[in-house]
């Protein structure tokens, strides 16, 4: 559990830590991060920040020199890309170089994908582009154990299913929502698979962002889903009628999973954001349909959320408090 201020504070009243001790600790807990620490932080960030700019750059040179290059320089060029970034990433090993030389070369799988696509008018349709090009990487994806590598392949299969659902399933008559439920359940699984193996104590799946960023694309999709069952009259279907209760089984899981960890303040916030959305739609399209009180409503309206985030917010103090992380996390 992390050394927050809060938990030393009540183990020094349970009377585990002597008053010298407690106030060696809580100056560890708050200490500035060393040298070498921040040295490390700046190293890596300023590596990611370059590979994307490097990437970027990869990306409108071909789209300024479309027409100067042939077909064989375009497919090349990228290649030669892969190839380095490959090389670069089997010699650096699991450092973050090599690391982020392997995500340089699954990203650039895209754009050798879209040169070949373009330069040999192959006619595949773009959501084929981007689960070809997941299938591809996956490989690289399963042995990296490498995080923002899993979640670019997720995104491109996020982006595929969408615009397959564009392309193919809206000609069958399927609506958004169907698309908007699929999406929230196929993150969600991602979620619910990240935070099964981070319980098992794999160590490469100790950071929380991942999971956080999960949970924002699982349950996004889901409260849209939620919001139009409230505020439509004639699409209240199963498909978006269930997205209520899957709304509700992903907060009770927060819920679980706060406490499990010990505190968990940011995916709280997010439940707290979704109940907060979900029930003012309810209150304002009851004000709006039933009293027909527009100007009543515009007044009312603002006084509930005021209300609503004081309740969170004092909600969020409590749990902090029950699990003793700091509020800042």
């Amino acid at each position: 559990m992390e050394a927050t201020p809060e938990r030393l504070h009540a183990l020094a009243d349970a009377g585990i830590l002597a008053p010298d001790a407690y106030g060696r600790a809580l100056h560890l807990a708050v200490a500035t991060p060393a040298r070498p620490a921040w040295r490390a932080f700046l190293s890596t960030t300023l590596m990611a920040l370059g590979s994307l700019l490097v990437l970027a750059g990869v990306v409108y040179f071909f789209a300024f020199n479309w027409a100067e290059l042939g077909r064989f320089a375009k497919l090349g060029l990228v290649c030669l890309g892969i190839a380095g970034a490959a090389v670069g990433a089997w010699r650096l090993g699991d450092r973050p170089a090599g690391q982020f030389s392997l995500l340089a070369a699954a990203v650039l799988v895209g754009p050798l994908l879209a040169v070949y696509g373009q330069a040999y008018q192959t006619g595949a349709d773009p959501y084929e582009l981007f689960i070809g090009w997941g299938v591809l990487i996956l490989p690289w994806v399963a042995l990296a154990r490498f995080t923002p590598l899993w979640m670019l392949q997720l995104v491109l299969v996020n982006t595929g299913v969408i615009l397959f659902w564009g392309q193919r399933m809206a000609r069958l008559g399927s609506h958004e929502e169907g698309l908007a439920l699929v999406l929230g359940l196929l993150n969600g699984f991602a979620w619910a698979t990240y935070e099964h193996f981070a319980n098992q104590k794999v160590s490469w799946l100790r950071g929380r962002w991942m999971p956080r960023v999960l949970s924002l694309m699982a349950l996004g999709p889901l409260v849209g889903l939620g919001i139009l069952f409230i505020v439509s009259e004639y699409d209240r279907t199963l498909v978006v009628g269930v997205s209520l209760p899957l709304v509700l089984g992903g907060l009770v899981a927060i819920y679980a999973l706060h406490r499990h960890l010990h505190g968990e303040l940011f995916l709280l916030t997010v439940g707290a954001v979704c109940v907060i959305t979900l029930v003012t739609t309810a209150v304002g399209y009851f004000l709006f349909k039933v009293t027909r009180a527009e100007e009543l409503t515009l007044f009312i309206l603002p006084l509930v959320l005021i209300g609503e985030v004081g309740l969170a917010v004092y909600w969020l103090r409590h749990e902090s408090q029950a699990t003793g992380v700091s509020e800042e996390t």
